[in-house]
């Protein structure tokens, strides 16, 4: 057996951000009050302008969750796969896979979203596994909390780290494919560095570094989200 290819989900294996697709659903569906929506916004355009980590966003939303059954997020994070993202997988994200595949690697998410949006991801592309955010859960009901280390950042390496180790192969020999440069600690601690579709910053250290960059295409039908009223 090879090392482990590590793939980013959004933006990367999709061509969109699934989490702000998330965030207009639930909004639509009623799912989210206007003033968790504003909050969610705020939050955004802070980590946007570098005022607080994206683990401060991630610990926040999850504490909106407490008291909530998991099996409804469960049940309407599968509805959202079905009805919004599966046609965002772009063409060269099952290239790549299949590529690996005949190398004999394993291939692993390694991704900030959910691990209830990462296993239908994971299940289309017969992945290996999913390394993603996690929930904790008591008697089926979230209690606000995360499960550490957040997969985001340095907490990415960590998590690649600790699935290499499992699998008995090095970093060193394995490969990392992201369009952002929030991940530059994974980035940098894979053998195999590679910018898919990069966000401008990371397509200058790309270059600075020679690292691989690609262009995994567009889906020949994007989805379109559909028209969703909340029902009475």
């Amino acid at each position: 057996m090879g090392a482990i290819a590590f793939f980013d989900v959004d933006k990367t294996l999709l061509s969109r951000n699934s989490a702000a697709m998330w965030v207009r659903r639930e909004r639509r569906l009623g799912n989210l009050s206007l003033p968790q929506a504003l909050r969610g916004a705020f939050w955004a355009a802070l980590y946007e302008l570098g005022l607080i980590h994206a683990d401060d966003l991630i610990r926040d939303a999850a504490r909106t969750l407490a008291g909530r059954r998991e099996r409804d997020l469960v049940e309407r994070t599968l509805a959202f796969w079905r009805e919004e993202v599966s046609g965002l997988i772009r063409p060269g994200a099952r290239a790549a896979v299949a590529r690996h595949r005949a190398q004999g690697d394993r291939c692993w998410l390694l991704t900030s979203t959910s691990c209830y949006l990462s296993e239908p991801v994971t299940e289309v592309l017969a992945l290996d596994g999913y390394l993603a955010n996690r929930f904790v859960v008591h008697d089926g009901l979230f209690t606000g909390e995360m499960i550490d280390p957040i997969c985001f950042g340095d907490g990415k390496r960590a998590h690649a780290q600790a699935c290499a180790d499992d699998a008995g192969v090095t970093l060193a020999s394995c490969s990392f494919y992201t369009d952002s440069l929030s991940d530059l600690p994974a980035l940098l601690a894979v053998g195999y560095p590679v910018a898919v579709n990069p966000d401008p910053r990371l397509r200058r250290e790309a270059r600075r570094r020679g690292w691989r960059i690609e262009d995994w295409g567009l889906p020949e039908q994007p989805a379109l989200p559909p028209a969703i009223t909340k029902s009475p």
